[in-house]
């Protein structure tokens, strides 16, 4: 299966071959700040299943992760490993917003105050436990 999606202003497409890795909403504040909103809910997948056409920048949000996104409009698009491994792609960038459904919400321990939970999915204080 092929998705597709892009930035605000089009100068951005990407597409993403194949069924994610996972499917979460992280609540840390690194994503908070990164993101400009209370959570990232994103999709992973491999980053040798995506294809990115268009301009992007880069912003180094930690030692592993950096924050992909349009230069044109500064939608934020992914969070990119550092090692090649893994893309965080937002779920609001796929032209449907509706393909991806997360199942867990990770580092609630971080979540804002005012967030509340009413979808009955775990919920982990920090990462997924090993």
């Amino acid at each position: 299966m092929i998705r597709e999606g892009g930035c605000l202003c089009g100068a951005v497409r990407f597409k993403v071959e194949g069924e994610p890795i996972n499917v979460r909403i992280c609540h840390c504040r690194n994503c908070q700040k990164a993101m400009g909103s209370p959570f990232f809910a994103r999709a992973a997948f491999d980053q040798r299943a995506l294809t990115i056409e268009g301009e992007t920048a880069r912003f180094p949000t930690s030692e592993r992760i950096d924050r992909v996104f349009c230069t044109r409009c500064g939608t934020r698009l992914f969070s990119w490993r550092r090692d090649g491994s893994v893309a965080g792609v937002a779920l609001a960038a796929f032209d449907d917003r509706h393909a991806f459904a997360p199942t867990e919400h990770i580092w609630v321990s971080e979540k804002m105050g005012w967030v509340k939970f009413d979808d009955a999915l775990p919920q982990y204080p920090e990462g997924i436990p090993s």
